[in-house]
């Protein structure tokens, strides 16, 4: 792209739906770029600048969405914000979007409007991380850089999704302290409705990353019918 804005890609193959998120991101300054496949996306990623962020569907011709949000997790970005978009809406794929590395998860049909209003959002705050001057937390052995997504033990870096560093800046700023999932969810996701459930997820997917056994945290401590603390 020759300009500066956001470049997105939008993984969709029913062309119509393509068209419509395409035209709705244009007319927010954003670019799109439209793959029907994902294995067309994960092609160009090859030889292309990483996008901003990646809009996917997960009823897809060939890999699912699932397996492109797997892959690209692991060979590409594990920040970069990814939106499922899908008329999938069990508790199931939301809960395994979401273990994927998915940072939201958007049911169809939906307002374009809002879908570019939370493109917008999770736009904004990669770009406030970035910008920060570097600033760090630490617990134990670890140091969370509050500017870069990434969580660091000693030297090694433990890469965090938007969603993941989001949550863990969240408790470390309120560290030993009991937090609800309303409370949780409402800061992270600002947001005062939702699925709850999203809080659960992400605190087990830190706990993998953080805790010698996750089953028994150290740290990610859930406190019986109050909701979860930090120990630092």
């Amino acid at each position: 792209m020759e300009n500066n804005n956001p470049t997105v890609y939008v993984i969709e193959d029913v062309e119509e739906m393509s068209s419509l998120m395409s035209m709705y991101l244009t007319k927010s300054d954003i670019n799109s770029v439209v793959f029907s496949n994902a294995e067309d996306a994960l092609e160009a990623l090859k030889t292309e600048k990483l996008p901003d962020l990646i809009i996917l569907d997960l009823n897809l011709p060939g890999m699912c969405g699932f397996e492109f949000l797997k892959t690209f997790r692991e060979t590409y970005d594990k920040a970069l914000p990814v939106v499922i978009v899908s008329a999938r809406d069990a508790d199931e794929d939301i809960i395994k979007g979401l273990n994927f590395g998915a940072d939201e998860f958007v049911t169809k049909p939906f307002s374009p409007r809002v879908l570019v209003a939370r493109v917008e959002a999770n736009l904004r705050r990669q770009a406030l991380t970035t910008a920060k001057a570097e600033e760090t937390l630490s617990f134990g052995e670890y140091t969370l850089l509050l500017n870069s997504c990434v969580l660091k033990k000693g030297t090694v870096k433990i890469p965090l999704s938007t969603k993941e560093y989001e949550v863990l800046e969240f408790m470390l700023k309120h560290a030993n302290e009991t937090l609800s999932p309303e409370q949780i969810y409402n800061n992270v996701w600002k947001v005062s409705f939702g699925d709850l459930t999203a809080v659960a997820v992400y605190i087990q997917r830190l706990r993998k990353k953080i805790e010698k056994d996750p089953m028994n945290p150290e740290f990610l401590q859930t406190i019986y019918r109050k909701g979860y603390l930090l120990k630092v």
